[in-house]
C-alpha cells in the first residue's frame, strides 16, 4: 500500500514556494488559493520572512497550499492507496482523498488559521517538543506543570503545549533523558486554549457537502480509518482542541501494510518520523519539484 502524507504547521520556511512557481498552472492556482483563503500566498511563500509566516493565520493556508501544489504536480498519484495528514495537513489529505475540493479546503483552513490565531492571542502560550525519555514520565511531568501533551508524534517525541512560563520551567528542568526544543508556533494548539476556534470552525464547516473518500484516510484524532466524508470533516473540526495522535496513525499504516510513503511539500518532518517508526519502508520527501520524479518512481514501483 502506497501512502501520501501531508505535514503540519512549523514545516514552512522563508521562500520555500519559489521553486513551485515555475510549474505549469501554479501561479493561477495560487491566485485562486489566495482569494479563497484570504492570504497573499505568493508573497507569503516567496518574500515574507520567518517571523511573518510563523503567524498562524498565514502559516496554515500557506502549508495547505504548498501541499496541494505538490500533490497536483505529482505524477503517479493514481497509485496512492491512502492518505493521512498531521494537524492542518489533514485539510490537504481530505482533498487528496476526494472528501473536499481545493476551494473548500482553502476557505476552511483560512477560517481555521484566523480563529486559532485569535484564540492564541488571548493567552501567552506556545509549544515545545520533548525528545526521548520515558513517555509515562514525560506526561506525568507535563501534568505537574499544567502542560498538555498536544502531539504524540511517535519515535520518542511528544509536543507539550501551554503557558510560556510553564514551558520555560519544563526547559529548565527537562524530564530525565530528554531534550526540550521550543517550536516556532504562536499558541498552544490542540489544547483547551483553542476551544473558541472549534466553535468558529464548526459553524463554517456546517455548510460543506463533503464526499466520501475515494482513497483510504486515517484521522490523527485517534489513528482510525474513516469511511465517511462528513465524519472526517467533523473530526477536522474537533482536532483543533484535541491532541494529534500521529503515533496511532503510523501504527494504523503499519497494520494496513504500508509499502511506501511520499510526504508532500513542505516535506521532511513526517518522513523523518516514519523512518524511525516504520523501519524499512521506503519514503520520499517532496520539498521541491525535482523530488516529484523520485516520488513518482516510488509510487509506481511494485511493492516488495
Amino acid at each position: 500500500m502506497k501512502i501520501a502524507v501531508f505535514p503540519g504547521q512549523g514545516s514552512q520556511t522563508p521562500g520555500f514556494l519559489s521553486p513551485w512557481l515555475d510549474r505549469d498552472g501554479a501561479t493561477e492556482r495560487l491566485a485562486a488559493y489566495s482569494e479563497w483563503s484570504g492570504v497573499d500566498l505568493v508573497a507569503a511563500g516567496t518574500e515574507w520572512d520567518a517571523d511573518r509566516i510563523r503567524d498562524t493565520a498565514i502559516a496554515q493556508p500557506l502549508i495547505v497550499a504548498a501541499s496541494l501544489l505538490s500533490w497536483h504536480a505529482l505524477a503517479g498519484k493514481e497509485h496512492v492507496n491512502g492518505v493521512a495528514g498531521h494537524s492542518v495537513g489533514e485539510f490537504a489529505a481530505a482533498v487528496a482523498a476526494g472528501i473536499l475540493t481545493d476551494e473548500d479546503a482553502l476557505r476552511l483552513v483560512g477560517i481555521r488559521g484566523r480563529a486559532m490565531a485569535e484564540a492564541a492571542s488571548a493567552h501567552a502560550t506556545g509549544m515545545s517538543a520533548v525528545i526521548g525519555g520515558d513517555q509515562d514520565a514525560v506526561i506525568e511531568q507535563l501534568g505537574t506543570l499544567g502542560l498538555t501533551p498536544a502531539n504524540y508524534n511517535g519515535s520518542g517525541q511528544i509536543v507539550a503545549a501551554g503557558e510560556l512560563d510553564a514551558l520555560a520551567a519544563l526547559a529548565d528542568a527537562p524530564p530525565r533523558g530528554t531534550r526540550v526544543i521550543p517550536l516556532q508556533v504562536t499558541g498552544a494548539f490542540h489544547t483547551d486554549f483553542m476551544a473558541p476556534a472549534v466553535e468558529t470552525l464548526r459553524s463554517a464547516a456546517s455548510d460543506l457537502v463533503p464526499a466520501d473518500p475515494a482513497r483510504s484516510i486515517w484521522s490523527n484524532r485517534d489513528g482510525a480509518h474513516v469511511a465517511s466524508g462528513r465524519d472526517f470533516v467533523d473530526l477536522l473540526v474537533e482536532q483543533v482542541a484535541s491532541p494529534v495522535r500521529w503515533d496511532l496513525c503510523m501504527s494504523s499504516l503499519a497494520d494496513a501494510g504500508v509499502s511506501g510513503i511520499v510526504e508532500l511539500a513542505p516535506a521532511g518532518t513526517l518522513v523523518g518520523l516514519a523512518k524511525r517508526a516504520l523501519r524499512g519502508v521506503p519514503s520520499v520527501a517532496v520539498k521541491t519539484p525535482d523530488e516529484c520524479t523520485p516520488a513518482a518512481d516510488l509510487l509506481i514501483a511494485p511493492a516488495v
